[in-house]
């Protein structure tokens, strides 16, 4: 089922709070690789990940899943079938699409386990990866050390939890010439200054991002042994931590 084009912030509208309904779920795969430079990149290495850490006889977990991409690479980059595979997302209109999307599995690889669910609800369990892919920063910033350390805490030793977040950066200059240039990248994509402020505006109360060193400092805390950058364009990077 091919997405439909984003075109939702097109014409002016009054402000609103940025909403993941059935509105977005319907131009959700279009949106997201127009908005975040490198994202099938970042997909594409999830995967690659994953097929590296996953244990036999684990939970891998994507939290936030949307419509199933990290998901889905997982699913066919992964070589053996000795795993539980949890998607997890808390909006309805994005479960169903899923749902309704997702292919059926090949010989060797495992059901996908669908749950419309509050992430702080999550029981983690014996969990060799865990993804939050652009998830962390719409959860709300009094909560985020307690899901990080659940997460830590449900993960097997030697596990990775994958983290892709829109960042900011401490100096004032570099973070103003980096918003700019992914504006740029915007309109190149396609979106007019109309869709960009107006998206801005209702993301700005919602999505609500952090620095590298606050992810980094946030994840050592919670008793993870590393964690570093391994894929950052203009102000978007994904991160790998290891237990």
């Amino acid at each position: 089922m091919k997405s439909k084009k984003d075109s939702l912030f097109d014409t002016e509208m009054l402000p609103s709070d940025f909403v993941f309904d059935e509105k977005v779920a319907n131009v959700f795969e279009d949106m997201i690789n127009r908005s975040v430079p490198g994202y099938s990149t970042i997909i594409s290495m999830i995967g690659l990940l994953a097929r590296q850490y996953c244990t036999p006889g684990s939970n891998v977990y994507d939290l936030g899943c949307s419509l199933g991409a990290a998901t889905e690479t997982i699913r066919t980059q992964v070589p053996h079938g000795d795993y539980h595979l949890i998607a997890v997302d808390n909006s309805s209109a994005m479960v169903e699409k899923l749902k309704a999307r997702l292919a059926p599995p090949v010989e060797g690889e495992p059901e996908i386990d669908i749950r419309c669910a509050d992430l702080l609800d999550m029981n983690i369990e014996q969990a060799s990866v865990v993804v939050l892919n652009f998830t962390l920063q719409f959860i709300p910033l009094h909560k985020r050390k307690m899901l990080i350390n659940k997460i830590y805490q449900g993960m097997r030793p030697g596990g990775i939890l994958i983290l892709s977040e829109k960042i900011r950066f401490p100096d004032e200059q570099l973070d103003t010439l980096f918003v700019k240039t992914y504006h740029t990248f915007k309109e190149k994509m396609g979106y007019s200054k109309l869709e960009i402020s107006q998206k801005r505006s209702a993301l700005e109360n919602v999505l609500i991002p952090e620095s590298l060193e606050t992810h980094k400092e946030r994840a050592l805390e919670a008793g993870f042994k590393a964690i570093d950058v391994w894929f950052q364009c203009f102000n978007f990077a994904s991160l790998v931590a290891i237990k």
